[in-house]
């Protein structure tokens, strides 16, 4: 089981070991402003004359993307389409959306930086965080799209993509969400907020294990290879009241030991999630799953693990199947596989 598990691991953990933090690449036909009205405007803008302020301030903004960049934010951006950017966010520890991706498409308008960049977030129909609509809408002060006093509103002199993706992670995917709308007053508690945050941030893994976004493949894959027993580890702490949701540190410190009760509605939700989870990281590739997982979801991991094997092998036998026949057509074998012959001088050949 484990052979058909992890035939492709270490390729994979090599290829999210060479996942660049900062990288251009060509393909952006899944990026949520590529065909949008508002890009189509965009890149007409891009096009006209007089916008050489426009790309100088953008190529700024990429190195500084590329000096500085926290470990834990990614991003891309297009040769074809400078207008464009794309990031992904990892969850900061000690909140509810640790060890999550969260990605983000970006579009500059054609007057940058006098106006903030346009942000989507996608959101996969899930309002995990009151900043962060279920629709993609992203309210924040430094975008303009959120109250603020001028300090924390964009300021072209001063006012980076790099600064707004360092305020998403810490501002936004903070550790208590519940209180990122001051102006209103949301029901429940934080701790509430919190179990919910969690949920759906284990929701979105699940989105993201079976549909990543474009150029990201292998980022995603490593990611959560990378994570998986971390997140298992967290699910079963707040489970089990050792911990309170969002607060986990590692699985390898020791956690409260007291009770912390957990909502009802929580632990249910969070059986089925702890399931779909571990199964959908070994589907994933995760090589290092704790044991209890094995024994608890074993018939189905290894199920997984068997049609890997015969999708590989399928493939292995298709491709063996077309150079035979590819091999058949160069050397003229009949339908029969007795005679070989030769068009250029008649001879024939027994093969038998």
């Amino acid at each position: 089981m484990a052979s058909a598990l992890q035939e492709n691991v270490h390729a994979i953990h090599d290829e999210e070991a060479k996942f660049r933090q900062f990288d251009v690449v060509n393909d952006c036909s899944d990026h949520y402003f590529a065909n949008s009205k508002h890009a189509a405007y965009k890149r007409a803008c891009f096009t006209s004359t007089g916008n050489g302020a426009l790309y100088k301030k953008i190529m700024q903004d990429w190195k500084i993307l590329e000096k500085d960049l926290p470990e834990s934010i990614y991003v891309r951006v297009y040769a074809g389409r400078i207008d464009l950017l794309r990031a992904a966010i990892i969850g900061a520890r000690e909140t509810p959306y640790h060890d999550g991706l969260f990605f983000f498409d970006f579009a500059f308008p054609c007057d940058y930086p006098n106006r903030p960049p346009l942000v989507y977030y996608h959101s996969h129909g899930l309002r995990l965080n009151p900043n962060l609509y279920s629709g993609g809408a992203v309210c924040l002060s430094l975008l303009n799209t959120w109250f603020g006093t001028e300090n924390e509103k964009w300021n072209p002199s001063v006012s980076t993509v790099l600064q707004v993706l360092v305020s998403l992670q810490g501002i936004v995917l903070n550790d208590k969400p519940y209180y990122n709308e001051p102006g209103f007053k949301l029901s429940g508690s934080w701790e509430t907020y919190n179990e919910d945050a969690f949920l759906l941030s284990c929701k979105t893994m699940l989105f993201l294990l079976q549909n990543p976004p474009r150029n990201f493949e292998a980022f995603v894959v490593g990611h959560f290879c990378e994570r998986a027993n971390s997140i298992l580890s967290a699910c079963k702490a707040y489970q089990d009241g050792h911990v309170r949701v969002g607060l986990y540190r590692d699985e390898n410190r020791p956690t409260c030991m007291s009770e912390i009760q957990a909502s009802d509605r929580f632990k249910k939700s969070m059986d089925k999630l702890y399931k779909d989870l571990s199964v959908g990281f070994a589907k994933n590739g995760a090589s290092n799953l704790h044991n209890d997982l094995i024994e608890e979801f074993g018939d189905e991991i290894e199920n997984i693990g068997l049609k890997q094997k015969r999708v590989t092998e399928k493939k292995k036998l298709g491709e063996s199947c077309e150079i035979i026949v590819y091999l058949k057509s160069i050397l003229g074998l009949n339908k029969g596989g007795k005679t070989l012959k030769n068009n250029a001088n008649g001879i024939k050949m027994n093969t038998s």
